[in-house]
């Protein structure tokens, strides 16, 4: 029965990435559809994006006493990342609730949705990006070689956010007030989370709970830490490794279980 769970699963995404194009295609009508008749498109979030780190710098910069050529370029790389992180999370919970018109008239696969999705939020991420080498030349800072380690830390972070948005796409859809509570959680875990304060703030003892516990840290740490010329440790690769395969897993199982359910709750 679990055999047949997993290849009716795997037989769904193996459709919807040969379908990538049509993914692309649709992720990108997406965004063009959201700032349909907008001057500067996509970059009015790049905008206020780029407002808010630096509104937000100044304001935790003296609060914190930290030197702001170290904690700028630390809070631009880490809400660029968290906003995308965040978004996937959270369009994951609607992933197939907005997709419920094509699912119901059209059998294309419904991974397809989700990396749809995932897709229309890494066209805000590549345009939200541009912030951060705008901070590090205001600062005079290069990047340096270790920064090409962010490519890979960034498809390690899409592989686990793509895992958690199927899951939250399939529960969500059988239990519509989930929605609303993952948004509040995912409100404490930015506090939780290394994103407006620097770890080097915190005592030993708490660093254990927030960071060495904390998945999202080491998610947004594989990312950000080579943009800002540090290595990311043994443990964020690990802890963001296992947690992929662990969480592809178990979603795989979940996926093919109630895939067949899905049209019948939307």
């Amino acid at each position: 029965m679990n055999t047949k769970v997993i290849k009716f699963a795997l037989s769904d995404i193996y459709m919807a990435l040969r379908s990538l194009p049509l993914a692309g295609m649709l992720g990108w009508q997406d965004v063009r559809q959201r700032y349909r008749r907008s001057a500067l498109g996509p970059f009015w979030h790049t905008i206020t994006m780029g407002i808010m780190v630096g509104s937000i710098g100044v304001v935790f910069g003296k609060i914190f006493k930290s030197p702001m050529n170290q904690f700028l370029p630390f809070l631009a790389a880490g809400m660029i990342f968290w906003g995308f992180i965040s978004s996937v999370i959270i369009e994951g919970c609607t992933g197939f609730i907005a997709a419920e018109g094509i699912i119901k008239q059209l059998p294309i696969p419904l991974f397809l949705h989700i990396l749809r999705m995932v897709w229309r939020n890494f066209v805000i991420l590549a345009h939200n990006i541009v912030i951060f080498p705008i901070v590090l030349l205001f600062y005079g800072k290069p990047l340096a070689w270790v920064a090409i380690l962010s490519i890979p830390g960034l498809m390690l972070l899409i592989i686990n956010l793509t895992w958690i948005a199927l899951m939250l796409a399939v529960v969500c859809a059988r239990y519509r007030d989930l929605p609303q509570i993952i948004s509040s959680l995912l409100q404490i875990l930015f506090y939780l989370t290394p994103v407006m304060w620097m770890p080097s703030l915190l005592p030993q003892r708490a660093g254990l709970y927030l960071l060495d516990l904390n998945p999202a840290f080491h998610l947004l740490e594989i990312v950000r830490a080579p943009l800002l010329g540090l290595p990311p440790s043994a443990m964020n690769w690990s802890v963001s490794f296992w947690l992929a395969l662990i969480g592809w897993g178990v979603v795989i199982v979940v996926y093919g279980t109630y895939k067949r359910s899905i049209a019948y709750w939307l």
